[in-house]
């Protein structure tokens, strides 16, 4: 080594260097910052810059909008948690379970529909005793509109069971 100190990390990115980071496009962070999602402030010449730890928001962000989470439910965890300073393990655990139920329903739906979806594409279903989509009369009809055997129509958001 030729001993020279490590240069120190700066502690905030560029846009450039924080839509790098995030593997995001700059116009994303920008509607991220307009949408309250995250924050940034501004240089004496006029630079927008990020604290390094809005890199965990960003993240977050992406995977809940993978898994189809709407930005206003990320906006809501995301303001439970500490601003300008660093978050917590127990931080990140306390507001994870406002996520817990949402994502155990989407499960519960995607093994239905996994489990479901071979018995209606293109058999011709000549089974209706069996097919766990037929309709008679369009009965279904009177619970609203929308796909009523996948989704469940109980107060509570669970899986409805057997429907």
């Amino acid at each position: 080594m030729s001993g020279k100190s490590a240069k120190p990390v700066p502690s905030d990115l560029s846009v450039g260097e924080m839509a790098r980071r995030a593997g995001v496009a700059v116009s994303t962070l920008h509607y991220y910052e307009a949408e309250g999602l995250i924050q940034s402030w501004r240089t004496e010449a006029n630079h927008r810059r990020y604290d390094r730890r809005e890199l965990r928001r960003v993240s977050v962000i992406r995977v809940a909008q993978s898994l189809g989470i709407p930005l206003a439910q990320v906006r809501d965890l995301l303001d439970r948690l500490p601003k300008g300073a660093a978050v917590g393990k127990r931080d990140w655990a306390d507001v994870s379970g406002l996520w817990r139920e949402e994502i155990d329903y989407r499960i519960a739906l995607l093994t239905k529909l996994r489990d479901q979806l071979d018995h209606c594409m293109g058999c011709g279903c000549l089974s209706l005793e069996s097919c766990p989509l037929y309709n008679r009369n369009d009965s279904l009809s009177r619970q609203g509109p929308g796909p009523q055997r996948w989704v469940p129509t109980g107060s509570s958001g669970d899986p409805v069971e057997g429907t």
